[in-house]
């Protein structure tokens, strides 16, 4: 991947990542228990999460200029967050503290690498429409903003449609599935569900498994405002659908290990590929790339990969960007 120089740029493009921000709490298990059962699992393990914290941690670490924006508790875990987004380079200023606890995940991971998560908002139900609206405040034409469903609706909104009048790209990570309004997805310059979103999202019986059913949910949400849609399927890679364009690009086969925080790696390294002038194909190839690496060790934020391990992956895997 070529990275574009600031004197090319005249001015680097900034990155601000408006979401959730939980510690999450990990344990493997055989299988998820059904009501009543009491099943015996793995170690428990703590990680710094939330889909928001991930996608500005995996941007930084991939070389973007990143800002997190969105809220912590007064407990023990916000200084764990704030230290770990630091250390990975993202900027805090934006993160404020709320009386509610900090927003926590409970995942169950399978033999597999497949998991299950039960969330608990705490202080990420407090992110009000002026503290999003604040997080775009500097914002200019060009630069991007990366939001997912684990703030309020109507902050998330807010925060998309001001940043879309100023010319701002905005990608939205519809996860966990919500009904989406009109005017949100109609702000969304870049809509990236999963299998299972895009399902939700075109009433489909079930998850999406096929590029075919993708290209038609796509076109679905193309419809109703998106004008770009990118699915995510997983191992298989994603499909764009840009205006008339669509495109397959592959995923590359690795060893999943957890595959938490896969697509806020994938989101994170799209908007860095897309701020250093990549096109669009180009920029989810990379994307494919971070996120396979990231299922290859357990974790969200611990299992990202830096700039240097995704660009001898690609190398390695024949494949430039």
């Amino acid at each position: 991947m070529t990275t574009r120089s600031t004197s090319q740029e005249h001015r680097r493009k900034q990155i601000v990542v408006l979401g959730s921000l939980n510690i999450d709490l990990v344990q493997r298990v055989p299988r998820i228990p059904v009501a009543g059962e009491t099943l015996i699992g793995g170690d428990l393990a703590t990680y710094a999460g939330g889909k928001g914290a991930n996608q500005a941690c995996a941007a930084a670490l991939l070389g973007g200029q990143v800002k997190m924006a969105g809220m912590v508790g007064h407990d023990v875990f916000s200084g764990r967050l704030l230290a770990e987004l630091q250390n990975a380079g993202v900027t805090t200023d934006l993160v404020a503290k709320a009386a509610a606890s900090t927003g926590s995940a409970v995942i169950f991971v399978l033999p597999n690498g497949e998991n299950s998560i039960v969330i608990s908002p705490g202080a990420n139900a407090e992110v009000t429409v002026p503290i999003a609206l604040q997080a775009v405040e500097r914002l200019e034409a060009g630069d991007f903003l990366l939001c997912q469903l684990e703030t309020p609706m109507q902050s998330v909104t807010a925060a998309m449609k001001a940043a879309h009048r100023k010319g701002v790209t905005t990608l939205l990570d519809p996860a966990p599935a919500h009904g989406l309004p009109e005017e949100l997805l109609q702000a969304t310059s870049i809509l990236t569900p999963n299998q299972t979103e895009a399902g939700f999202l075109t009433c489909s019986p079930g998850a999406i498994e096929t590029m075919a059913q993708a290209a038609d949910a796509a076109r679905q949400l193309q419809g109703r405002g998106a004008p770009v849609v990118i699915i995510k399927m997983g191992a298989g890679g994603c499909l764009i659908v840009d205006g008339v364009q669509m495109t397959e690009a592959s995923g590359f086969p690795v060893q999943a290990v957890d595959t938490t925080g896969a697509g806020d790696t994938f989101n994170g390294a799209l908007a860095v590929a897309l701020a250093e002038g990549l096109d669009l194909i180009d920029a989810s190839r990379f994307a494919n790339a971070a996120a396979a690496l990231s299922v290859t060790k357990p974790g969200a934020i611990a299992s990202m990969p830096s700039r240097s391990q995704v660009e001898q992956f690609l190398e390695a895997a024949g494949s430039r960007v």
